[in-house]
Order: C-alpha cells, then structure tokens, then sequence
C-alpha cells in the first residue's frame, strides 16, 4: 500500500514540503518531488502521526498496518505502493562457505528460501483483504493516487535509475537487466494474469 496520510494528496504540489516516514530508493523519489523523506522505527510512527512531526507514513499493508492503529491518527491510506509491487525476502550467505556444505545441506537451504517467500506471498494475500475491510469500518478511507501523482513518481524513478546508472557500472548492469526481464514480463501478464484478473474484477463487480 502507499501509505497513511494525514491530509489527502490531491496533486504533485501536495507532495512538496510533506514529512514522509519512507525510505530507500522510494525516499530518494519523493524527496525529488519535494516531499521530505523520514526514517522513523515501527513504534514511533504512531505518536510522530500524533502530534505531526510527520505527516504521512509507510509501513507494509493492511495486515501489518491494522497491529499500529495508525488509521487513528492518519486516516487518508493511499494505494499503490507503487515502489514495492510485491514482497521478496532475500538471504545473503558467504559463498565459499556455501560452496563447502554438503550438497543436501546446500538444497535446504535454497527450498527453505524459495518456501519462505512463496509461504509469505500466499499468507498475506490471505490475510489482507480481512484487515483491509476491518480498517475501512474502523474508520480508514481508501485512496488512489492521482494519477498525475503516479506519472510524476514513475519519471522521476526513471530518471534516477538513469542518473545512477550513468555513475556506477554495477548499478546499470542489474537496471539493465531488470528493465529488459520487466519489459518481456508485462508483455506475457498483460495476456494472462492482468486480463483475467482484470476481466474477473470488472464481472464480480456488477
């Protein structure tokens, strides 16, 4: 999700001067925009909303959200989450030390991996539309980005991967690739996936 907001955000201006409790390569964005990026810890988010040291805050999803009670304090939640379409967990190991398990240790440790990702993705699709519809009765009130919001972030996340890549070999390598895998993804989920859920959404919604 996109996050909780204190005030609704109804065009780019809106983002300029905004405290926003987000990190990463999406702070980098938003501070781009204007927005001022904060890092805040999960048990401070809350009073920060409270008595406006920040003004909008990030965290995970419904799920997630629901256990910080921060539609309380900020009740505008934005989607999408456009920086984090999904959630993948990484495990990062020594690779000489990996190369010297026996090879069945080296396979439990790649399934445990692989489950622990898959088992994650398969519970939060299970668990959010739950929490979400808790949050909207608590009193949350769902909105999308404009859309000239989105634009503005999706150049600005353009422009900077290109600005990095021009700077750091390593850095447009991994976009490079990313970008082409991503172009040839959407190409086969526009077919498949996209139009029947789509499709699906649009007929249960009659």
């Amino acid at each position: 999700m996109g996050g909780w907001f204190r005030k609704e955000i109804r065009s780019v201006e809106d983002l300029k001067g905004l405290k926003f409790r987000i990190g990463g390569l999406a702070g980098h964005v938003f501070q781009r925009l204007g927005s001022v990026p904060q890092q805040i810890a999960a048990g401070d988010i809350y009073p920060s909303l409270e008595r406006g040291t920040i003004d909008a805050a990030e965290w995970i999803g419904p799920y997630d959200d629901e256990k910080l009670g921060l539609y309380k304090v900020a009740p505008y939640y934005y989607y999408p989450g456009w920086w984090e379409g999904t959630g993948i967990l990484s495990l990062i190991v020594n690779k000489q030390k990996y190369e010297e398990l026996p090879p069945a240790y080296r396979s439990i440790v790649q399934t445990a991996a692989a489950a622990t990702t898959s088992l994650g993705l398969a519970k939060y699709d299970a668990l959010n539309p739950q929490a979400l519809r808790r949050l909207v009765a608590a009193g949350a009130q769902l909105r999308p980005f404009p859309q000239p919001v989105l634009d503005a972030c999706f150049d600005e996340t353009t422009k900077m991967h290109e600005e990095y890549s021009r700077a750091e070999p390593v850095y447009a390598e991994v976009y490079r690739e990313m970008a082409a895998f991503r172009q040839d993804a959407y190409q086969w989920l526009q077919l498949s996936e996209y139009a029947f859920d789509s499709y699906q959404i649009r007929r249960l919604r009659r």
